[in-house]
């Protein structure tokens, strides 16, 4: 397990025993959810494999919908899907508009400052994406170049990441109605980074797209599920939810499933 793994989770276990002694608003989440018979999970409806809403039918598919709809059925509540965008992920779950996010959210250090999270059910890295025509960008060392432009997603873990790592490529932050995709393919970006869920969903369905993977651990991070901050019971409830899919096999089903299997960790 790399230094940084290992700091992020000791991250979320030091969050864990915040959430406990927040004692005057332990239970808030947990009492609304049992009240209301239902659980607002929040998703990012445009992450193919994890949270993806198809255009056409407008119906939610991917590991962590599916996962979800597990939840409910264990909880015996009513999944209540809720669209959101990452950077307002910490307003929507403090402010109660939803109870849960869970759409493959990256256990960074500056999210802990205003999340909870659940323990790692997934690990991924940070990949590129090329078009198979591209003559500029061909393998990894030749993203980091004078002149290439690298898309990034406007509040995905890979802003920051890239804006720190990047020392001669120009960074393009790429926000809605604008995508990675059509941006690369009109040849405005050179390359755009992602993770392995995008990359592995795209690579699968696109004949224009090719992954790109640094020959070392480029920033290997966590993902969990979020929640509310100082609501340990709930969070406990969530931990509790995570250990359960893990033992009887539905995590490994799901991954299998929607080709992320690469993702899990014994």
């Amino acid at each position: 397990m790399s230094r940084l793994l290992t700091w992020c989770c000791r991250l979320a276990l030091a969050a864990a025993g915040l959430c406990l002694a927040a004692a005057g608003q332990a239970g808030e989440v947990l009492a609304r959810v049992q009240s209301g018979k239902e659980v607002k999970v929040c998703v990012w409806p445009a992450y193919q494999g994890i949270s993806w809403r198809e255009p056409r039918s407008g119906e939610l598919q991917g590991l962590d919908i599916e996962l979800a709809r597990a939840l409910g059925e264990d909880l015996q509540l009513q999944v209540v899907f809720v669209d959101t965008q990452l950077p307002n992920l910490a307003q929507d779950l403090n402010s109660g508009r939803c109870d849960v996010a869970m759409t493959g959210v990256a256990i960074l250090p500056q999210r802990l400052q205003a999340m909870a999270f659940t323990a790692p059910y997934l690990h991924g890295d940070i990949y590129a994406i090329t078009t198979r025509t591209n003559r500029v960008v061909r393998q990894w060392a030749d993203i980091d170049q004078p002149g290439i432009q690298v898309g990034v997603l406007v509040g995905s873990f890979m802003e920051p990441v890239m804006q720190e790592r990047l020392r001669h490529a120009q960074l393009v932050r790429l926000a809605p109605p604008q995508t990675r995709e059509r941006e690369l393919q009109a040849g405005r970006i050179d390359v755009f980074m992602t993770d392995y869920p995008y990359s592995q969903t795209l690579v699968r369905h696109s004949d224009w797209a090719v992954r790109l993977a640094s020959p070392q651990p480029f920033y290997p991070l966590p993902y969990g599920y979020a929640c509310q901050l100082g609501d340990a019971q709930w969070l406990q409830v969530l931990n509790d939810f995570v250990t359960r899919i893990r033992k009887d096999g539905r995590l490994a089903q799901a991954a299998q499933r929607y080709g992320l299997q690469d993702m899990l960790r014994p």
